[in-house]
């Protein structure tokens, strides 16, 4: 009976990631399909690269600080689904920016979708997590990152494929808001998924072993060296806005092969996501310890570093293999770096660990986008040079990290 009672769980626990899977699958469809012209939109409507960088950057800050808040809320409340609804909700953002005719009011409507994000995303991992406990936390985030990206990759294509239709290589501001329109659809079926997830499954905790829940509350001290160690090499990690106002600046590819460059991107971030999550739960298991998983992450500051002096080159070979380790890196952000606060902190403190990881994060990568679009402006090789001394930083609390583990 108690066997029985255990598959049950499991199914349910396989259901919610899935059902949340596909959740991201088409928020990935709005927002990375935005994400993937936002860069060059902007540049049409009059912005420079210190704009477009200070105003990714500004979106990012906002949403990760506002993860803290919620993380914390999440927790205190248990009102996980609350702010996932709201997360989502302002994802209706995206397809308001077909209505945007100049650069200031895109830039509002792209950092309400951070916003968004930021409401969202503490509880919409914690959530996540409870089920991933039951089939493996690598596996079960790598599983939900997959569909994920599926959903990045068809967000750019639609773009792509629509642009193509339009003939011309050069796309003025009309082009890219009937772009924008398209996303309406998947934003109201992404609603109704929600619901479904909803009703299914409203205490996810429940799918938690009883020992998991008996944790200690106690956030630990290798929580602190990966969050400065994810602080290090974020700060490095280019988002591609800025590389695609750079291959639309300097001509390298035509309008209409940036998002389709985005979605190789995407692509190779779903297939390797689940990979290194798979790995990663190998080598707890291998170790017999929870953090053991987290020596994969000394792969990330090389791989970043590598990918600045070919992301910003002038040849298409160049960015295509930057594009490739681009995606490898952000498999790691989306499966290791998720999974990892899962396995650190207490089912009561998960909320909490996930706001204030997030909330780091959203400060590596708004410094490192703004520093970055402005540096551009000035020297892009002083600009690779500052960013890739960052990833070699990480290295100390990695060492620390390791130490710890071991």
């Amino acid at each position: 009976m108690a066997r029985k009672s255990c598959n049950g769980i499991k199914k349910k626990a396989i259901l919610l990631i899935t059902l949340f899977g596909i959740i991201s699958l088409l928020g990935d469809v709005i927002y990375e399909g935005a994400r993937s012209v936002n860069g060059p939109f902007l540049k049409t409507l009059g912005a420079n690269a210190a704009i477009v960088g200070l105003v990714i950057g500004l979106g990012e800050l906002i949403s990760y600080v506002i993860r803290l808040l919620s993380g914390y809320f999440s927790d205190k409340k248990g009102a996980y689904w609350f702010f996932v609804f709201i997360g989502y909700g302002l994802l209706i953002s995206i397809p308001l920016l077909s209505l945007s005719g100049f650069w200031q009011m895109a830039a509002i409507f792209i950092i309400l979708e951070r916003i968004g994000k930021g409401f969202r995303s503490p509880a919409r991992d914690t959530i996540v997590s409870h089920a991933a406990k039951r089939v493996g936390t690598g596996v079960g985030f790598g599983i939900s990152e997959l569909l994920d990206q599926i959903g990045a990759v068809a967000g750019p294509l639609i773009f792509a494929f629509f642009f193509m239709g339009f003939g011309a290589e050069q796309k003025g501001v009309a082009d890219y808001q009937q772009g924008y329109a398209l996303l309406w659809l998947p934003f109201s079926i992404l609603m109704f998924v929600l619901f479904l997830a909803y009703m299914k499954i409203k205490t996810p905790s429940k799918l938690e072993e009883e020992k998991e829940q008996k944790k200690d509350e106690k956030i630990p001290r290798v929580f602190w060296h990966y969050t400065l160690f994810t602080f290090a090499t974020t700060f490095g990690f280019v988002g591609f806005a800025l590389i695609g106002y750079h291959l639309k600046a300097n001509n390298i590819v035509n309008d209409s092969q940036i998002p389709l460059l985005y979605a190789f991107a995407m692509m190779v971030d779903a297939i390797f996501g689940l990979i290194i999550g798979k790995a990663y739960d190998s080598i707890k298991a291998r170790q017999k310890k929870e953090h053991a998983g987290l020596l994969l992450l000394v792969l990330m500051p090389i791989f970043t570093a590598t990918i600045l002096p070919l992301a910003f080159s002038l040849s298409v070979l160049f960015v295509m293999v930057a594009m490739f380790l681009w995606g490898i890196v952000m498999g790691m952000h989306e499966t290791i770096m998720r999974a990892a606060i899962a396995d650190m902190t207490s089912i009561k403190k998960r909320g909490t660990g996930y706001g204030i990881f997030n909330a780091v994060y959203g400060l590596a990568m708004f410094m490192g986008s703004a520093i970055a679009g402005y540096l551009y402006e000035i020297s892009i090789p002083i600009m690779v040079m500052i960013l890739a001394f960052t990833e070699i930083i990480s290295i100390v609390p990695f060492a620390f990290m390791r130490k710890e583990i071991k």
